[in-house]
């Protein structure tokens, strides 16, 4: 007998077609049998030797978090329960071109140092590989053999590879540093990387040029792979940065995925219909673009991250060199203050949108929940002095929420043809963005049951077939015959994000059942300790 039949589901099947009502039978990880309408038929019903009864029950594909910051989570948390309770089956890592593969011992460090902010600095993980290979390997072999909590693919990281092979220097490759980039991104693909990201506002990734990014997206292209890039700006040379990287992977024959794509800061308010026009054109020309939004206003990245690209030249020890200068840090105050900053999108910044969410050192934790202008006030000082000092003291680790989006923008992105769903969620700190633990339960909720702004057959798509499809997963993403038993259940009714800015890591509500590779990791809504997750590689082309 088969393992497990799932009776009288309501199966939206993420292909945007009309739900229909079924028995889906898995076996050894696979739907092996789909019996639509099985009790009206009165048909002789299939048995198995487990049923489960999903009477009001929504049954779909699990979803896809095409933009996750799990990296290191995965393998420090069996549990994972911020995306298994979500109904997340797969993660993409590696994004914003800064992760940890490829890497040697010197540029290990220095990615670490660069992104404890997202991931925390690592301590408790033992880094145990350099190639991408092997990553996806230890992902595959986690806590003991066992697995992880979900799936994952992986992004070549376009930054990482600049620093391994050129460093955290301003400049230009030489022809031989471009010839080892090109290898470095050909081996990650051939080991089962599904395309290269870039972090375009993040150092060193930001110091290549576009005659560079080209050379590595035609490799990307040849192996079958998409290329993710934050783009140069997500404010005052938004729409300019968004064409530029159209352009790119116009010239690189290479396909496009934007990441959390969105127009943010006062200047683009209600600027959404121009980028989506662009698109549009560029769609109707025959470019394969595609993109992935959070349902939610406030972005969320490093304080760091804010300063100009000349005070990140170096990595992260120059960085804090500079800020302990009071010449060279007064240069940064005017750069951010007045100039507008390249890494804060080239718009002045505005220190009440900018909320600290997390420390490394818990002696900064009176920091946590209030924004930089508010702890200013609150110590007599300015604000770049409490932002100065959060910096050094916590060894560039603050992490923040950045008070800077449009709803009217996050809706209309999220209507397009080509959009997926990404959390952009950094599970560190006291309180992290809660899209981190609630993104795709809000979509379900509350943009489609409360606001109707997709159908559920559209939003089911929007989070699983389309981004299988960006993927190139031949058997997940959809619920359909001989596929991988990714599968939600979940109440249409009821499903809605739990999380709060005040309390950002409550679970959802109305996902009971959570199957990873037809084994129940989510069960009558409590986490199992089954660990059915390993490295989905890149489908060969």
């Amino acid at each position: 007998m088969e393992d497990l039949v799932i009776r009288d589901a309501d199966v939206v099947d993420g292909t945007g077609a009309d739900s229909y009502r079924a028995d889906v039978v898995i076996d050894d990880g696979r739907i092996v049998s789909i019996v639509k309408e099985a009790a009206a038929a009165g048909c002789l019903r299939p048995k198995a030797v487990r049923e489960l009864d999903a009477e009001g029950l929504v049954l779909s594909p699990g979803f896809i978090d095409m933009h996750a910051h799990s990296d290191l989570a995965l393998l420090r948390d069996p549990d994972h329960s911020a995306k298994a309770a979500q109904g997340v089956t797969l993660e993409v890592l590696g994004q914003d071109g800064l992760s940890y593969a490829p890497v040697d011992g010197p540029t290990l460090d220095g990615v670490r140092r660069a992104v404890a902010g997202w991931n925390g600095p690592g301590d408790d993980v033992d880094f145990d590989w350099r190639s991408v290979g092997e990553y996806l390997d230890r992902l595959d072999h986690g806590f003991g053999g066992r697995g992880i909590a979900v799936n994952a693919a992986y992004l070549v990281p376009q930054g990482t590879v600049r620093a391994l092979v050129v460093g955290w220097e301003d400049r230009p490759a030489t022809a031989r540093e471009r010839d080892r980039m090109r290898r470095l991104v050909a081996e990650g693909l051939e080991q089962g990387a599904v395309g290269m990201s870039s972090g375009l506002t993040y150092t060193p990734g930001m110091y290549a040029g576009n005659a560079e990014l080209t050379e590595l997206c035609r490799v990307v292209a040849r192996y079958g792979g998409y290329y993710c890039p934050h783009h140069r700006s997500y404010g005052a040379g938004a729409l300019e940065a968004y064409a530029e990287m159209v352009e790119l992977t116009r010239e690189a024959g290479c396909p496009l995925h934007l990441a959390h794509a969105t127009m943010n800061f006062g200047v683009n308010e209600g600027r959404a219909p121009d980028l989506l026009a662009l698109l549009d054109e560029a769609l109707g020309a025959g470019a394969d673009i595609s993109l992935d939004t959070y349902p939610y206003t406030p972005g969320c990245t490093t304080l760091a991250a804010l300063l100009p690209s000349w005070a990140s030249e170096g990595g992260p020890r120059e960085v804090l060199r500079r800020l302990a200068d009071d010449a060279t840090a007064e240069r940064i105050r005017h750069d951010l203050e007045v100039t507008g900053a390249d890494g804060c999108h080239g718009v002045p910044v505005d220190w009440g949108t900018i909320e600290i969410s997390g420390v490394t050192d818990p002696a900064l934790g009176g920091f946590v929940g209030r924004t930089v202008r508010a702890s200013a006030e609150r110590l007599g000082e300015d604000p770049w002095t409490t932002a100065r000092r959060l910096l050094i003291d916590d060894g560039l680790g603050p992490t923040i929420l950045q008070h800077v989006g449009h709803e009217e923008n996050v809706r209309a992105i999220m209507r397009h043809r080509v959009h997926t769903g990404g959390s952009d969620g950094l599970l560190t700190g006291a309180k992290p963005h809660p899209r981190a633990y609630g993104t795709f339960p809000r979509y379900l909720g509350h943009y489609t049951r409360e606001l109707g702004i997709l159908t559920l057959e559209e939003c089911v798509a929007h989070l699983t077939g389309r981004p299988a499809a960006r993927l190139r997963l031949p058997d997940r993403g959809l619920v359909r015959e001989g596929y991988r038993a990714d599968l939600v259940l979940f109440d249409p009714r009821t499903v809605a994000a739990g999380s709060t800015y005040d309390s950002p890591r409550t679970l959802p509500t109305g996902i009971p059942h959570v199957l990873v590779d037809g084994r129940f990791v989510v069960e009558d809504g409590r986490r199992t300790d089954v660990l059915a997750g390993r490295a989905v590689r890149r489908s060969p082309v």
